[in-house]
């Protein structure tokens, strides 16, 4: 079966490193807002939604962008929250940035803020509510060197792979 998965998250939550680990195993592409919006630059979609459905005629993973909403009702998608503690976002961010901690702390919020704004805008629904999603996956208790081996081992189970 042709699998789409969709992948929100929260900043600094290592939603990248999952999806470019799953993106390894399962031979297929990852899409994220940076290669989304050079598209849009380059070709004559007339929408992001286009572009997204576009993109979704074939297996990938697409990194927030309101994929989960775009693509509902499909199938073939399988949608992911991916969340943590914010005091391991913070510090995550610190690594990655290498800023103090209230940097860091006021670049989450910011993130936070300007992806549940865009969110919202886009679908006139709440970022990260459960009901949108088929799996919550928490970097915190789960660890990101875990999630895409539980998600290999869900989609294996499923017959999804």
């Amino acid at each position: 079966m042709k699998l789409v998965i969709t992948m929100s998250r929260r900043y600094g939550t290592g939603a990248s490193m999952i999806a470019g680990e799953l993106s390894e195993k399962l031979g297929i592409p990852v899409y994220d807002k940076a290669y989304i919006e050079h598209q849009l630059e380059g070709e004559s979609y007339a929408s992001e939604a286009e572009l997204i459905r576009r993109l979704a005629d074939k297996p990938c993973i697409i990194l927030g962008r309101c994929a989960s909403e775009i693509l509902k009702g499909r199938p073939d998608v399988f949608n992911i929250y991916v969340s943590a503690a914010k005091e391991d976002r913070i510090h995550r961010i610190m690594q990655k940035e290498n800023i103090p901690y209230d940097d860091a702390r006021k670049m989450l919020e910011k993130n936070d803020k300007e992806r549940a704004d865009y969110y919202n805008q886009h679908t006139g629904k709440v970022w990260g509510d459960v009901n949108n999603y088929h799996m919550i996956l928490d970097t915190s208790a789960l660890g990101i060197e875990n999630c895409a081996g539980i998600l290999m081992k869900y989609f294996e189970r499923m017959e999804l792979i």
